[in-house]
């Protein structure tokens, strides 16, 4: 998907902000946390496969890049978990060597089958991430749910963390998830959804607005195809009406102007990446009418 990325980035150049314009840009749109009314940013961080081993300096310099880029335009949201390999260990380290830690909310998640397990990769977890509090963890894929929801309620009331919740990205799950939201309080859901991924626009999204929870968005360039079906292809016309200038920022647009969406979490391992990505929380968001077009052009594909 990187490559396809690459492609459509150079036909797109041209279009785009240079980077000293778009350090001088609006500031990011944001979005409250129901729980709370924190506002985020709708675009974050997410670190799965691009920070999961980079053993040499010439692997870490990029990433260092990338994060320093992000929270020099503005960025808070960072989201990792302990089974993304080495991300927490190298996200703490950077985070750490740039000291950017104050201005940036850290998300991680706890996957484990027992509350024993589950309490030892959390401590694990703050010392990977080299903070005395985190911002959000989130119990991965339901796994052990109620043990591991009980100790999260036990951390956020020892002021340890400050929000909780849950994640999926799997639609599989998604009746079991929607059970759980339903009997459980949380602050934070995250799930997948992205232009060619809409099913849990049906019953999830809606929920969580229902429900005052916070919505974070995984795999909002979906599984690759999005990319794939649109390389080569000219930005439609109504990309200009939000402002879009490419690809990316179509797609993430459309996913962080769902009413029920608080933030999306794509991953970025390259700092012209930030920018472009980062350019998808200014401007203009498409409307209900737009959205519907946009829906109806990719399927079109």
């Amino acid at each position: 998907m990187d490559l396809t990325r690459r492609s459509l980035m150079a036909a797109g150049a041209a279009a785009a902000l240079p980077l000293p314009a778009l350090a001088q840009a609006a500031e990011l749109i944001t979005k409250p946390i129901p729980s709370s009314g924190e506002a985020l940013p709708v675009v974050g961080v997410g670190t799965a496969r691009r920070y999961d081993a980079a053993p040499t300096e010439a692997e870490r310099a990029p990433l260092r890049a990338t994060l320093k880029r992000f929270h020099d335009l503005g960025g808070k949201v960072i989201d990792t978990a302990p089974s993304y390999g080495q991300a927490e260990t190298i996200v703490g380290e950077l985070v750490a060597e740039l000291k950017i830690r104050p201005g940036l909310f850290l998300a991680t998640k706890v996957g484990a089958d027992s509350k024993e397990a589950g309490r030892a990769q959390i401590e694990a977890s703050f010392q990977k991430l080299k903070t005395e509090r985190l911002d959000l963890i989130a119990v991965h894929n339901l796994r052990d749910i109620t043990n591991q929801l009980a100790t999260l309620r036990d951390l956020k009331q020892s002021g340890r963390i400050r929000y909780l919740g849950a994640t999926t990205s799997f639609d599989n799950q998604y009746a079991d998830f929607e059970a759980m939201m339903r009997r459980e309080t949380l602050d934070v859901i995250q799930v997948d959804y992205a232009l060619d991924n809409r099913g849990s626009a049906e019953r999830i999204l809606p929920l969580a607005r229902d429900r005052g929870m916070a919505v974070m968005i995984n795999l909002p360039f979906g599984r690759g195809r999005l990319f794939q079906a649109t390389q080569g292809r000219p930005l439609p016309d109504w990309a200009k009406e939000i402002d879009c200038a490419t690809w990316a920022q179509v797609f993430l647009k459309y996913v962080v102007s769902h009413p029920a969406v608080t933030c999306a979490v794509p991953g970025m391992a390259q700092a012209r990446y930030v920018d472009d990505n980062l350019g998808a929380a200014r401007g203009r968001m498409p409307d209900a009418a737009l959205r519907t077009r946009m829906e109806q052009f990719i399927d079109g594909l």
